[in-house]
Parts: structure tokens; C-alpha cells; sequence
């Protein structure tokens, strides 16, 4: 359940409490009057009704200047819901501005970030050459390129396209310092491509595919029903984080086949990643609020859908003729 603390005008009242009824909160109450003219309500609702709550408080008191909504956890709450509410807060979706506040925060561009690549590329790169699973699992469980990829996603659904700009950008600079700082291990270690760990990423098929798909529908899973974010994120790290290390270590070592191959990898796993979590956002309704901003967002999720499926069906053609060509 969720604490939704209201500052608005005297005069909406009625309003908030009306709202309050049609969400079926299990508490209002209203404070007094400040000498501002402005009146502190809160209302106790469930999860599953919150996404309501906020776009009707938002619609309803999107002119007053001085109005404000904030959302407060609540740990318990006694005496306990029955067992069928339960279940239904249990299956509830995270409100929107939830998700984009924690989506928006992973996708920033900073040093943070940046340092969490370079982190997790050493660890990665050093364990790929050195044929250390356990190593390359460290690597993973760091994750910096899950938020990117989320917020890239998340943008598509809600046509945010600062959002997108920003998603985009933040991964394309986490890759290539990456990718950089891989090809820099790639020059400086003795031999590096003699490892099963690395060769085994150079090479792709459908079970690639799979896998990414896999990977980008559990991310978008655990964050809009609250699953395990950290269990997602290595999900996610395994499908991104290891080719794009591998590919910096081949290009580093001058394998440049080995490269192409790693490289072929890692943009099937960023296009199923994106496609995968794309499809979750969409059938689990996140949208924006506005009808106008709905059709927009629509339009561009229409696109980039499309894109992203033509994208994959040429990287596995792509496989496939150099699978034929081995052959």
C-alpha cells in the first residue's frame, strides 16, 4: 500500500475525496487549512489502485500552482488486508512515475556510471581470458548497462524522447568505453584468445536470440512487479556486458573475424533486449497519461517495434550466412 499526501487548494477537496471513493482508498484524511489557503489530504490506497490515483489528483489539480502529490511507502499495515487484497497488491504494476524515476536515475550519464563500466570491464575481460566463470560472473552481477537499456525501453512506451536521447547516448558511450578498455587488455595481455570462455562469445546462433529475449522480458518483469532487480540485472549483464568485452579483447588482439563475430553477438542481444522489454511495457499497459502524449507514444512504439524486428531478422540472416559459409 501506498501513503498519497496531497497540498492543494481549499476548493478541491471534494475532488480528492471523490477520486478517494472511485480508487477504493482504506483511509482519507483532511488537515486543516493553511494560512496559504492550501489543505494537506492524504489517502491510503492500494498498489494496484495507485497508477489511478495519480493520474486522476493530476488531472484534476494540474492548474493549481501550489499543488502537490507525494507518495510515502508504507512498511504494514494492521489490521492485515484480507487474503484476496493481498493478492491483488501483490500482482499490481508499479505506478509510472515510479518506474521513470528509477529508470531515469540508471540512465544518467555520469561518473558513476562510467566507473561502473570501467569496473566491470576489467573484471569481465580479465576473467574471459583467464577462463574464469566465477570471474565473469562477478563482472555481470555489477550490470551497468541494464539501466540504459531499460530507460530506452521505457522512453519507446511513454514517447519520452529526452528520455530516449539521453537512454541512447548513456549506452553508446557505456559501450565503447567497454569495448575501448577491452581492446586495450586485448593489446597489453600475452595471448589472450586462447580461452573457451572468450572463443565460446564469438560465435552466435538462435539460442543467442533466445537467450536475450529471455534476458530483456525478466528485466522489464522485475522492475514493473518488484521481482529481484539484482537477479534481473545478471540476466541482463550475461547477454550484454561479456561480447562487448570480447569483442574489445579480439579487436585489441587483431582477431578481427573473432571480432566481427563477438560484435555480431552483442547487437543481437542489445536489439532482443530492447524488443523483449519493449513488448512487456506495452502489454502491461505503461503509457502516458494524456490522450494526445498516448497516441504519440504509440506511434513511436509502432516504429521502433518494427525497426527492431526488421534489425533482428537481418542479424539472423546474417548468421545464417556465415553459418552456410563454414559449412
Amino acid at each position: 500500500m501506498k501513503y498519497v499526501e496531497v497540498v492543494l487548494d481549499d476548493s478541491s477537496t471534494r475532488t480528492v475525496a471523490t477520486i478517494a471513493g472511485k480508487a477504493r482508498a482504506v483511509d482519507l484524511r483532511v488537515g486543516p487549512v493553511g494560512p496559504d489557503g492550501l489543505r494537506t489530504t492524504r489517502l491510503l490506497v492500494g498498489d494496484d489502485e495507485l497508477q489511478f490515483v495519480l493520474d486522476a489528483l493530476q488531472s484534476a489539480l494540474g492548474a493549481q500552482p501550489g499543488a502537490r502529490i507525494v507518495v510515502l511507502a508504507v512498511e504494514t499495515i494492521l489490521p492485515q488486508p484480507d487474503e484476496a487484497k493481498r493478492r491483488k497488491e501483490d500482482a499490481a504494476i508499479a505506478a509510472r512515475e515510479a518506474l521513470y524515476e528509477s529508470v531515469e536515475r540508471s540512465a544518467q550519464l555520469d561518473l558513476n556510471f562510467l566507473m561502473l563500466v570501467i569496473l566491470s570491464t576489467v573484471v569481465a575481460a580479465i576473467g574471459l581470458i583467464e577462463d574464469n566463470v566465477a570471474v565473469v560472473i562477478g563482472a555481470m552481477v555489477i550490470a551497468p548497462l541494464l539501466g540504459p537499456n531499460l530507460a530506452l525501453s521505457l522512453a519507446t512506451a511513454l514517447g519520452d524522447t529526452v528520455l530516449m536521447h539521453k537512454a541512447v547516448r548513456t549506452l553508446i558511450v557505456g559501450i565503447a568505453v567497454a569495448v575501448a578498455l577491452a581492446a586495450g587488455v586485448g593489446m597489453l595481455w600475452p595471448d589472450p584468445t586462447a580461452s573457451r570462455e572468450l572463443l565460446s562469445r564469438t560465435e552466435s546462433g538462435v539460442d543467442a536470440v533466445v537467450l536475450a529475449l529471455a534476458s530483456g522480458t525478466a528485466a522489464a518483469l522485475s522492475l514493473t512487479t518488484g521481482l529481484s532487480s539484482v537477479l534481473m540485472g545478471v540476466m541482463v549483464a550475461v547477454a550484454l556486458l561479456p561480447p562487448a568485452a570480447t569483442l574489445g579483447i579480439m579487436l585489441g588482439d587483431g582477431n578481427l573475424a573473432a571480432a566481427m563475430g563477438a560484435g555480431l553477438l552483442l547487437l543481437i542481444n542489445i536489439v532482443c533486449v530492447n524488443l523483449a522489454s519493449k513488448l512487456v511495457f506495452y502489454l502491461k499497459g505503461i503509457h502516458p497519461r494524456t490522450w494526445v502524449a498516448k497516441e504519440s507514444a504509440r506511434r513511436a512504439m509502432r516504429v521502433y517495434v518494427i525497426g527492431w524486428i526488421v534489425t533482428l531478422v537481418i542479424l539472423v540472416l546474417i548468421i545464417h550466412a556465415r553459418s552456410s559459409f563454414r559449412m
